[in-house]
């Protein structure tokens, strides 16, 4: 599996929004510029996140995009969840799914516990706690975002 262009930039936006939360919003083509990512892409990204109810958007001369909740508040399996849709690696292991092979397939359980190890990790980290990291990479003259 691996995580889209829609979740990385997404958190990237959310890391942008978190550090600059105590400035108001930020209008898209700064955070476009800013994260080096196409303001077209994020445009779409942040109808998704503003459904998802984790930005809120201001119109008018100071307007554009914050957090609504506080970056403590906004994990990353949250976010993943809202960009990728279901997080299990493969459909077998989705109670809803039926398989005739269910009872005595082996590598069911091998694939659920590897999709819990994966949303539990996502769920432990916070958009505050990449927040912390950016600002710890700044001041260590690192200043990479792409997670």
């Amino acid at each position: 599996m691996k995580i889209s262009t829609r979740s990385r930039y997404g958190v990237r936006l959310l890391i942008e929004l978190g550090l600059n939360q105590d400035k108001g919003s930020l209008q898209l083509n700064s955070i476009a510029q800013s994260q080096g990512i196409s303001e077209k892409y994020l445009g779409q990204l942040v109808i998704q996140l503003k459904g998802a109810g984790i930005i809120s958007s201001e119109r008018g001369k100071n307007g554009g995009y914050r957090l609504i909740k506080e970056p403590r508040l906004i994990t990353l399996r949250e976010v993943v969840e809202k960009l990728e849709g279901d997080l299990c690696l493969v459909d077998c292991i989705d109670d809803t799914v039926d398989c005739s092979r269910q009872n005595i397939c082996v590598t069911r359980d091998l694939w659920k516990e590897l999709s819990e190890c994966m949303i539990d990790f996502l769920e432990s980290v916070t958009i505050q706690d990449l927040v912390d990291r950016t600002v710890m990479a700044r001041l260590k003259g690192n200043i990479c975002y792409d997670i």
